[in-house]
Parts: C-alpha cells; structure tokens; sequence
C-alpha cells in the first residue's frame, strides 16, 4: 500500500465530506468541506491497516479533514462542478420517455445514484426514481431539479 499524495501536495475533493462523529465541535452529518475545495496534504496515515488516510488542510474553510484516496483528485486535473450529488433527492421537470411511452411523470421524485462528470453534454446522473421501481436512467443535469421535502 503505497500512498498516491505525498506531504504539501495540492489536491480537490470530489465529494462533500461530512462529519462522521470524529470532528470536534461539529454534529455527525454536519458539512465540514464542500466538493471541489482545494486544499494540501498536511499528514499521511492509515486507518485499520488497510485504507490509507490524508490529512488536507482545506484553504477556504480553514479546516484540516481526513480524506480517503478515491476522494481526492490532483489539483490540475479537470474538475466538472454539478448541482447534485451521490444521494441527493431529486425530480424531474418534465415527463422522461422512450418514444411515446412515458417512463417518469413530470416532478415525479429519485434519488442520484452516481455523478457521470465526463458525460459528452454536461454533468449527468444515473437516478432511481421512485415511479420506475429497479430501474436507472442517466439524466442530464438540465432535467432535474432539487426535491423540496413535503411538509409534515
């Protein structure tokens, strides 16, 4: 196991990184770096022998966060802001279908199952939406809108 980033290396999350219990002064689920934040290795560690952890100093929150490999991108390589994210709620804004049949009514509400940020148009997402049980469609960005939660 051999670490990709080495000390004062700059790097960019790709994902939101969320207080997992273990960040003083923050509740668990709290935001405590947004994804794209730039920031630099500040220590390499390990977590049960077998995951390799860095600790990066995050510029624009002043703030040091441990960060998995797989979360972390160098710091020239393109990066491809979205809207949404891996488990956001979602809907759609207009009916999705495949010739004539309708597949996804318009607002009907998902959920992104993963970020497709190369997709040759733009930021896509493969989303499961409730109407299509066992189903997922990639969806351009375009498409969909934030869910607003129903009130109680």
């Amino acid at each position: 196991m051999r670490p990709r980033w080495q000390i004062d290396d700059e790097v960019r999350v790709i994902r939101n990184v969320r207080d997992d219990g273990t960040f003083p002064g923050a509740d668990m689920g709290d935001l405590l770096v947004r994804r794209g934040s730039i920031g630099v290795i500040r220590d390499v560690g390990t977590f049960l022998q077998d995951q390799i952890i860095y600790s990066v100093h995050f510029y624009d929150e002043n703030r040091m966060v441990g960060c998995r490999e797989e979360e972390l991108i160098p710091i020239d390589e393109e990066w491809v802001p979205s809207r949404f994210e891996f488990r956001e709620k979602v809907r759609s804004i207009a009916s999705l279908k495949v010739g004539d049949e309708i597949l996804v009514p318009a607002g009907a509400p998902g959920e992104i199952i993963k970020v497709v940020r190369d997709h040759p148009s733009g930021p896509a997402y493969h989303v499961h939406f409730d109407s299509l049980p066992g189903r997922i469609l990639l969806i351009p960005e375009p498409m969909l809108e934030t869910r607003t939660p129903l009130p109680n």
